[in-house]
This record gives C-alpha cells, structure tokens and sequence, in this order.
C-alpha cells in the first residue's frame, strides 16, 4: 500500500529527452514519460487501454504517442485519438494522465487525485542547481521495500559500522542521541558531534589541521524525502552557534519512490558550497556517496532478505529508534485517511446513482 496524494520523483531531467519514450514504473503503476514539442513533460500510463500492451515501446508522431501492438493513437492528454479500421472511438478509450513538475533538475509526479496536486507543496531542492553550489545527479535501484531504506537514513548511528571508509567517523558518532521533532509531514532530526576525526569522504576534500565539530540537521518527509543541512568546521570554531569558519558544508538532498512492493528508485544528490571551481572535489564528493550509498545498498538488501525468511519477526525498538517510529507512524496516519477517503467516496458512489 502506497501513499498517493503525493509528489514522487520520477526522473532526472536528462533522463527524459527531446524524441525518446522513457518508462518507469511508480508506486506499481507502469508510466511514461516523454517531452512535448514544448518541451514540457507528459505522464501516462505505460499501458494501452486495448490489450495492455506498453505504449513506450510504441512510437512518437508530433505530440501523440502510437501503440505498435494494434496501432491506437493517444494524445499527450492520454485521450485515444485514433484506431486503424473505426472511425467511432469509444470515449472511455484513454490511458491516465499525471500532473508533472519539472523544477531544480528533478521531474516530480502526482500519482493521486489531480485535483490535489499542489506544486506549492512540491520540497524546495534548489541546491541542485544553485549556482552557489554544485553537484553530481546520483540514483540507485533497490530491491527492497522503500520504508527499509527509510529506516536507514532516519537513524545515521549506522555510519561508524556500515560506512567506516566513506562517510562514517569514529565510532563516537554513533553514541550522540540525536534531537528528534515532530513536523509537518515528518521528523527533523539534528545531530552535533564535537570534537571528532572528520569522515574519510571530507577529509579527501578538505584539511583541517585538526579535528572537527560534525552537524547532519535534517527533514524527513513524506513520501520519502531528505533534505540536509550537513558538514564539518574546525572544533572550538562556533559552528554550533551559527559561525562556519573554514568549513565544508552540504545540501544533501535525497528521494525516494517506491517503485514496487520489494523495489526502490533513489534519486541523490549531495550539493557543496566549497571548491566550486574544482571538478575535481565535486567528483570526489559524488563518489564517495555512491560508494557509501552502495554499502547501504548491501546491508539493507540483506535485511530483506533475512526478514523475507520469517514474515512474523517483530523488530525490536531501541531508543535509537524514534525518528523512524515516528515517520513510520505519519505513513500510516496518511495511508489511513486516504484509505477512509476512498471508502467514502465509494459509499457514495450508490447514492449519486440511484439520485440519477
């Protein structure tokens, strides 16, 4: 069960061209995309509404798209335009159409009632392309079950142990209790680490004559977003109390959009202010958060695995805990109400017919 008055991330901008069809399935709905001769992204459903066959293996004519398993045409509204060999096309022949945004480099989706889809409400990620900042696209297929990868990033005491070369530190790291509050949609979750060695992906980039103070300051929200206040500046320095002097900061920003039951997409970024005009040092950042992501990547999907095994194991909670109990519960809140919407829509629909 999925949330679906949401906005997910689809794609990449570059994933989606000028002349191609490009599929991908969201939240277990197969869909395409593809850009009209103005350039902005159409969304429909990757299934012809005659056999069910998909339309991104089809072919483009202007801005229609043409199923090539019997031929039917479907305008960029997802409305069936024309069928070799009849001239009466049925008017319930068209395939679902979805509210698209295209904003800093990431196409989102509303996967929902249109009528819902506020781009207002669409996370601010301008970090992307900021030109204060800079960054490398990054996504990563997983197969497993995107409230797993959720748990992971909502309790950063796994960096010592799953990310001791990339992004972890000192095992003191994970001893610090973060400050974890409830907020619109999700958690935000703030984390301080005085005086400790800085990561391996850090100190690549950047000297310090000594050690650091650490900050990770994040939201989490729904359905699955990460936006991160994230660095390091020389210990003693005030960075706790808002001065950064000397220091290396990030604009981490992170989706993820389930794509099946047990499959993920993981769409990352992990902007820098810092060294802006060396390739280089952005190369290297990037790198080093695919090497890191990878090692999630591994652990995780060995979880999934394991717990695949034995369906009725219970997790055990620890205080370490609270953030993803809590985003865990807001999940549920939401697919609870939209689940009550949806019975009452359908108790309805009798009434209304019977008034007819």
């Amino acid at each position: 069960m999925f949330i679906r008055n949401t906005w997910y991330v689809a794609a990449w901008s570059h994933e989606v061209t000028d002349e191609a069809l490009f599929s991908r399935t969201i939240i277990g709905t197969p869909v395409l995309l593809y850009r009209g001769s103005d350039g902005h992204v159409v969304a429909l459903q990757d299934r012809c509404c005659h056999r069910g066959a998909p339309l991104s293996i089809g072919r483009r004519e202007g801005d229609c798209v043409r199923c090539l398993y019997h031929g039917l045409k479907f305008d960029a509204s997802g409305v069936c335009v024309e069928a070799p060999a009849q001239a009466r096309i049925p008017p319930q022949a068209k395939v679902a159409s979805y509210p698209v945004v295209e904003r800093h480099r990431w196409i989102w989706i509303w996967m929902g009632d249109p009528a819902l889809a506020d781009p207002a409400t669409i996370p601010d990620t301008h970090w992307v392309d900021d030109p204060a900042w800079r960054c490398l696209p990054g996504y990563i297929h997983y197969d497993v079950n995107y409230l797993l990868i959720c748990d992971n990033l909502l309790d950063f005491s796994h960096l010592p142990f799953v990310h001791p070369g990339t992004l972890g530190g000192p095992e003191s790291y994970a001893s610090v209790q973060p400050k974890v509050e409830r907020i619109e949609g999700g958690v935000r979750v703030t984390r301080w680490t005085m005086d400790i060695k800085a990561p391996p992906f850090a100190a690549a980039v950047k000297h310090w004559p000594g050690n650091v103070d650490r900050w990770n300051i994040y939201d989490f929200t729904i359905p699955g977003v990460l936006l991160m206040d994230s660095g390091m500046a020389p210990t003693g320095t005030g960075a706790r109390e808002g001065a950064r002097v000397d220091a290396a900061e990030f604009r981490s920003c992170q989706a993820l959009t389930p794509e099946t039951e047990t499959s993920t997409h993981y769409f990352f970024a992990q902007p820098h202010n810092f060294a802006i005009d060396r390739p280089e040092v952005t190369r290297s950042v990037h790198d080093a958060i695919v090497e890191a992501f990878d090692e999630d990547r591994a652990i995780i999907t060995a979880q999934q695995r394991n717990l695949s095994l034995d369906p009725d194991f219970k997790m055990m909670a620890f205080g370490i805990d609270s953030a993803l109990s809590q985003f865990r519960w807001t999940v549920n809140q939401r697919l609870e109400a939209e689940r009550a919407q949806q019975a009452e829509i359908k108790a309805a629909e009798p009434a209304s017919g019977a008034a007819q």
